[in-house]
């Protein structure tokens, strides 16, 4: 019996996962209204429950804030030829606790900054034909330099991971109108 816990404990402990509280330390700072200001690009791949690429995708983001309320718009071009957008409405409390909400998100996305990291959890609507599957997100956020970020998201169905998806966000214009950005959202949503 002993010799079979010996052998399950490395297991176990390699199921154990890393909390945001462990990046406390880390720099630079990552503070969500400071980073998601004005324009932003990202670039990134989906990857399936097998590892391997799906899509790639770009995309163009831009965020606007009052204090630490906030609305971050974005738009994304896939390699297969779709095109997405989602606008998020965020906040951030003095304790870096975020919470966040969108119209394909069904509840409300909730997380915590900690040094150069946050971390946040969902459940998205992905479109399926003629209807959704809700899949849960888990996102990672690091902040590697002040002007560039990396993401990395796992996507989970019935608590088992069906995919990936890493990308990489690169501040372009801190002090840039999001007017452009809310106008094309707007003319994808009508039609």
């Amino acid at each position: 019996m002993m010799r079979f816990i010996a052998l399950l404990a490395p297991l176990l402990l390699w199921g154990c996962s890393h909390q945001v509280q462990d990046y406390q330390q880390q720099t630079p700072t990552f503070h969500l209204p400071d980073y998601f200001s004005g324009s932003l690009n990202a670039y990134g791949v989906v990857k399936n429950w097998q590892g391997k690429q799906s899509v790639r995708f770009s995309a163009e983001l831009c965020g606007q804030w009052q204090g630490n309320e906030g609305t971050l718009f974005e738009l994304f071009h896939f390699s297969d030829g779709r095109v997405e957008q989602r606008i998020w409405q965020l906040a951030v409390d003095k304790d870096g606790k975020v919470t966040g909400s969108a119209a394909d998100v069904t509840g409300q996305a909730t997380g915590q900054q900690a040094g150069n990291t946050l971390y946040w959890e969902y459940v998205l609507q992905i479109p399926d034909g003629d209807g959704v599957i809700e899949v849960k997100v888990e996102d990672w956020l690091y902040l590697v330099t002040p002007q560039q970020l990396m993401n990395q998201s796992t996507l989970y169905k019935f608590g088992l991971p069906v995919g990936e998806i890493i990308l990489s966000i690169q501040q372009q214009d801190i002090t840039a109108s999001c007017n452009a950005l809310e106008q094309q959202l707007a003319e994808l949503r009508a039609g």
